[in-house]
This record gives structure tokens, sequence and C-alpha cells, in this order.
């Protein structure tokens, strides 16, 4: 499947199923590699979730702070990407509130505003008991081709 097949601007594209969405990001390979589970789609949303391995930990026995921004990041990419031309980040900002305490976290990326040439989105991640761990809101530019 090529980009343009999920080109919405594409009349002859039909709308990709959730199979069709996790076989295009499965070249996100950092994040795919890292463990990162594609959910859930609608529009302008995704739900990915990462379980939790020895991997992730840092030092101190916690979730190392790059697997969560690296669950965050790949649920905009999918939320701003799966049924839209290519959008890429120009900034994010991530608070940690937290320390994951389940085997597994959920990240939730929603829409907040689609411009012309820019977007907005919030990502909540929470761990599998219902944490809230970090919010993360990203900032995207729509890349014309």
């Amino acid at each position: 499947m090529s980009a343009s097949d999920l080109n919405p601007s594409n009349p002859a594209a039909a709308e990709p199923t959730l199979n069709d969405v996790k076989k295009r990001f499965e070249n996100d390979r950092f994040a795919t590699e890292s463990g990162a589970v594609i959910e859930e789609i609608q529009d302008g949303y995704a739900r990915c979730s990462m379980a939790l391995e020895p991997r992730h930990k840092n030092a101190a026995g916690s979730v190392m702070g790059g697997a969560i921004f690296t669950l965050a990041d790949f649920a905009f990419a999918v939320a701003a990407n799966w049924n839209k031309p290519l959008h890429v980040s120009l900034s994010s900002q991530i608070t940690y509130l937290s320390a994951a305490k389940g085997t597994k976290l959920i990240a939730e990326a929603r829409r907040i505003k689609d411009g012309h040439s820019t977007c907005y989105f919030e990502t909540e991640i929470k761990d599998d008991l219902g944490r809230l761990v970090a919010h993360v809101t990203t900032n995207g530019f729509t890349v014309f081709r």
C-alpha cells in the first residue's frame, strides 16, 4: 500500500481499515520495534499502546521518559496521518505527571485544531491501571507534495 492509496483527496481510494493503517505504520520502525502498537483509529484520533518490558526501564527501575515520549509521538503520527496528507511535528511539549505502575502504557492522541498548513494535537498517556503518566501537546506542519 502506498501513501497515495491513503490520500483522502483520491476519490478512488477506499477508507483504510485498521489493518491497512497498521501495515502502513510498520515502517515507523523506531516506535514499532520499541513495542508501539496501534489499537484504534478515528478521524483525528488514535489509541496506541506499549507493553512495558525491562528494556523500557531506566537505571532507577522506572519507565524511561524516552519510551513514554516515543509512544506519544507515535500516537500523534498515526492520528495526524492515517487519513490525511503527511503531517510532521514542529514542536512537542511533554509533561511527566506520575510514574507508570502497570504493565502497559496507553496513548490517546486527539486533534484539537486542523488548519491549512498546521495542526495541533493533545496526547494523554496512561498506564493500564488508569494512572495519568504524561500529557503531550504537539504542533504539526502539513507537508504538501
